[in-house]
C-alpha cells in the first residue's frame, strides 16, 4: 500500500500567520504537544466513566446510611461484578487488537485524518453507551457490543499522536519531553473521573455523555490545526534528531550485517524509498521491542487494574471505618492518577540523567511491589495514610508505564537500524501498546473474578504481575549497567590521562 501524502490542516488556511516565516519551528512543536496533549487526555476522559460507574450499576454495598442503591440490570445480580468484568474485557480486547491494525495503518495514511476518524467514533460511541441510561437498556448484548466498537475507535489514538510526536522531536531530553507530555494520561482520567463523578447524581448515562462529547469536541480542534511532521510546514529537522542510537543487547557489527542481509529489508538503502511503512513482522525483530513489549503486557495490567476498579474498591473498602459515597470515591481515586503524574515525569527525567530506559523501568516496577502491600495493609486506618499511599503507588506503578508507551517507543520506532526508514515509528508503537492492551484486558477481568474471593488476592495479582515485568527487562537492565560501567571507566581514564 502507497503512503497518502498527508494534507495540511484546514485552519492554516484561515490563520495564515500560523505558517512559517511568521512562527518559528519551537512554536509549532509546543503547539504539537498542546494538541496531542489535548486528543489523548479527551480519549482517556472517555474511558474513564466504566470504572465510575461500576459502583452504580454492579452490586449493591452494605453501608451504615441508608442507601436507595438498586443497581443497574443485568449488572446488579449475583453475576454483576463479573459481568463487569466482562464489559472491560470486551472494549480492552478489541482495544488491543485494534492497535496492531491501528498502526499498521497510522504509517500509511493521513494521520491528521485517522486521528479525527477515532476520535469522531470514540465520542459518538460512548455517548451511544450513556443512551442506554435514558432509554432504559437491560440487554447485556446491547453494552457489550457498544464497548467492542468504542475500543477499536480508541486504539486509533496512540498510535497516531506518538508518531505525530516523534516526527517533531529528536531524542535529546525526549524522556523528559514526553514525561511530561505522558501526564495527559493521568490528566485525562482525572478530568473523566470528575466530569463523570460530578453528575452522577443525575442519572449514569449523563457521565458517559459529557466526556463523549469533550472528545468530539476536541476532535474538531485536531482536524483545524494539527500538523503531522515538521516537513508538511517546510521545517527540515536537524538529521542527528532522527538519527536515534540505541545500545540494546550490545549491538555488534556482525548484527548489523546480518540485519541489511535480512530479506525482510530491515535496513533500506539509500535509493530505497524513506516513506515506505515497515512490516509488522519485521517491526517485531527489531532490538528491544519484544522484551520492552511484554513488560507492558504486565505493567499495563496492572494500570488499568487500577483504572477500571480502584474506584469500587475505594467505595467497598472502609476508610476508617465508614465507606464512602460513589461520588467520593470516584473523585479520590484521581489522587493514584495524580501520582502517575508525577511517576511519568520523574521516570522520563530519570532516564533521560542516566541514558538508561530499562534500567529505570525497572527500578520503579520493583519499588512498587511494597507500596502495594502497604496500600492494601494500611490504606484503611486513615483518610490522610490512604491518600499518601495511593498517590506513592501512582506514582511507582505509572512511572514506567509512562516511560515505554512514549519515550521507550519513540526511541525503538526511530533507531539506528531503520534510518532509512521514517514510517516505521506507528508500527513500533502500536506492537508495544498493542501488546501492553491485551494485558490491560486481562487485568481488569481477572480483577472481577478475583475480587469475589476478596481483594487481598486481586493485590497478589498485582504484584505477581509487576514482578513478571521486571523479569522481561533484566537483560536489557545488565546491558545498560555494563555500558555505563564501561563510560564511567573511560571517562575516569581519560581523566586521569589527562
Amino acid at each position: 500500500m502507497e503512503s497518502k501524502a498527508p494534507s495540511l490542516a484546514p485552519g492554516f488556511t484561515l490563520f495564515p500567520t500560523l505558517k512559517p516565516p511568521h512562527q518559528t519551528l519551537f512554536f509549532h512543536q509546543i503547539l504539537v504537544l498542546i494538541l496531542t496533549f489535548l486528543a489523548y487526555a479527551s480519549f482517556h476522559a472517555s474511558r474513564k466513566p466504566p470504572s465510575i460507574v461500576k459502583s452504580v450499576l454492579g452490586p449493591t454495598v452494605q453501608t451504615n446510611s441508608t442507601s436507595n442503591d438498586t443497581g443497574w440490570a443485568p449488572f446488579n445480580g449475583p453475576e454483576g461484578t463479573h459481568r463487569l468484568g466482562e464489559l472491560d474485557l470486551s472494549f480492552l480486547t478489541s482495544y488491543a487488537i485494534g492497535m496492531y491494525f491501528a498502526g499498521h495503518v497510522g504509517d500509511r495514511v493521513d494521520l491528521r485524518l485517522f486521528l479525527v476518524f477515532g476520535m469522531m467514533g470514540s465520542g459518538l460511541l460512548t455517548i451511544i453507551f450513556g443512551f442506554g441510561y435514558w432509554f432504559d437498556v437491560h440487554v447485556f448484548g446491547y453494552f457489550i457490543g457498544v464497548q467492542i466498537v468504542c475500543g477499536v475507535f480508541q486504539s486509533i489514538g496512540w498510535p497516531c499522536v506518538v508518531a505525530v510526536v516523534g516526527n517533531w522531536f529528536g531524542k535529546e531530553k525526549r524522556g523528559l519531553i514526553m514525561g511530561v507530555w505522558t501526564s495527559h494520561t493521568s490528566v485525562g482520567n482525572i478530568i473523566g473521573s470528575v466530569v463523570a463523578s460530578g453528575v452522577l447524581e443525575f442519572g449514569w448515562g449523563w457521565s458517559f455523555f459529557l466526556p463523549g462529547l469533550l472528545v468530539i469536541v476536541v476532535g474538531v480542534l485536531i482536524f483545524c490545526f494539527l500538523v503531522v511532521s515538521p516537513d508538511d510546514l517546510g521545517f527540515e529537522m536537524v538529521a542527528t534528531e532522527k538519527e536515534i542510537e540505541m545500545n540494546v543487547e550490545g549491538e555488534s557489527s556482525g548484527t548489523l550485517e546480518k540485519v541489511e542481509s535480512d530479506e525482510a529489508g530491515l535496513l533500506e538503502n539509500k535509493d530505497s524509498d524513506s516513506t515506505a511503512a515497515i512490516g509488522f513482522l519485521e517491526a517485531w525483530k527489531l532490538p528491544g521491542v519484544a522484551p520492552f513489549a511484554f513488560c507492558l503486557f504486565f505493567s499495563k495490567l496492572v494500570a488499568y487494574t487500577f483504572l477500571y476498579w480502584l474506584p469500587f474498591y475505594i467505595r467497598h473498602t472502609a476508610v476508617a471505618g465508614v465507606h464512602l459515597s460513589h461520588k467520593t470515591a470516584g473523585i479520590l481515586s484521581t489522587i493514584f492518577d495524580i501520582g502517575g503524574i508525577f511517576g511519568g515525569v520523574l521516570a522520563g527525567f530519570v532516564s533521560d540523567i542516566i541514558d538508561a530506559r530499562a534500567v529505570t523501568s525497572v527500578t520503579f516496577l520493583l519499588l512498587s511491589i511494597p507500596s502495594l502491600i502497604l496500600y492494601r495493609i494500611y490504606g484503611s486506618v486513615s483518610m490522610i495514610t490512604n491518600l499518601s499511599l495511593m498517590f506513592i503507588s501512582g506514582l511507582l506503578v505509572n512511572g514506567p508505564y509512562s516511560l515505554i508507551t512514549t519515550a521507550v517507543a519513540a526511541d525503538l520506532g526511530t533507531q539506528d537500524l531503520i534510518k532509512g526508514n521514517s514510517r516505521a515509528l506507528a508500527t513500533v508503537t502500536a506492537i508495544i501498546d498493542g501488546t501492553g492492551s491485551v494485558g490491560a484486558a486481562l487485568g481488569p477481568l481477572l480483577a472481577g473474578y478475583i475480587s469475589t474471593r476478596g481483594w487481598n488476592s486481586v493485590f497478589f495479582m498485582l504484584i505477581f504481575a509487576i514482578f513478571l515485568a521486571s523479569l522481561f527487562l533484566i537483560r536489557l537492565a545488565k546491558t545498560e549497567i555494563g555500558r555505563m560501567v564501561n563510560e564511567g571507566i573511560r571517562l575516569q581514564s581519560s581523566v586521569t590521562a589527562s
